[in-house]
């Protein structure tokens, strides 16, 4: 399978809900939030764009406490993660100044325990530098939970909902990312399977691939496909032959 960034539907919502947050009128609502169910391509998304745009990607941990937060960031922008947290904080706040770099934090819902200490500690940070913050979830509570505090939610300035990838963005995937050609009726069975999901439809793709290599196919249709399950789903009971 060929190595490509597909720009789906949702990658034009994220890429304008993040060119709406930089137009923003007030400096200090520069929070993006990106939500949508597991598996619908948000941390690939968010992943690619903060390499291409020097941004700093931190994975939020279960265990993170204020302190936890500043040293990883810390530690991110290649600052000393040592010393006491105020020296901590004002190198981390210094660094940020300077490059005005895009804080993301993944899986964010791992910040709202302790009456979200670890996102007022962020709120400090980009009210200070005046930079933006991307903050990714899959679970559906956390925009009602992050509206709970004023504070935090008044940051927000766009929520990107993730949804299930449509026909016309599988028919890309195929397009840009497969090493045989993929008939329309393929597409809307990968479709069909994968449910949208983008996780599953990459499955997908390398079994069709692997069928077009064992079959030596240069175009896969539905016929080729009949009876395999591309997308293994452990949650359901399928009767068909494998695509393996």
């Amino acid at each position: 399978m060929k190595k490509a960034f597909v720009e789906t539907k949702n990658v034009e919502l994220f890429r304008a809900a993040l060119k709406a947050v930089e137009q923003r009128g007030a400096p200090e609502a520069s929070w993006l939030l990106v939500a949508g169910d597991p598996a619908l391509g948000k941390s690939t998304t968010v992943k690619k764009w903060a390499a291409a745009n020097r941004a700093i990607y931190l994975r939020a941990k279960k265990m993170w406490t204020p302190s936890f937060f500043i040293r990883d960031l810390a530690g991110e922008l290649g600052e000393d993660e040592d010393g006491s947290l105020k020296s901590v904080f004002g190198r981390v706040i210094a660094r940020i100044g300077h490059t005005q770099a895009t804080i993301v934090i993944d899986e964010v819902q791992h910040c709202l325990h302790s009456g979200a200490a670890v996102l007022e500690e962020l709120r400090d940070i980009t009210d200070t530098t005046e930079t933006m913050a991307v903050l990714v979830t899959g679970v559906e509570q956390v925009q009602s939970r992050i509206g709970k505090h004023a504070q935090i939610s008044s940051r927000i300035a766009r929520v990107v909902d993730f949804r299930p990838s449509t026909v016309e963005d599988i028919g890309l995937m195929c397009a840009q990312l497969c090493e045989v050609n993929v008939a329309p009726d393929a597409v809307a069975l990968v479709h069909q399977q994968a449910q949208g999901r983008m996780r599953q439809t990459m499955n997908a793709l390398v079994a069709i691939e692997a069928i077009a290599r064992r079959n030596k196919l240069v175009t896969v249709t539905a016929a080729d496909l009949q009876g395999v399950v591309l997308v293994q789903d452990w949650r359901v009971k399928r009767v068909a032959k494998e695509a393996a």
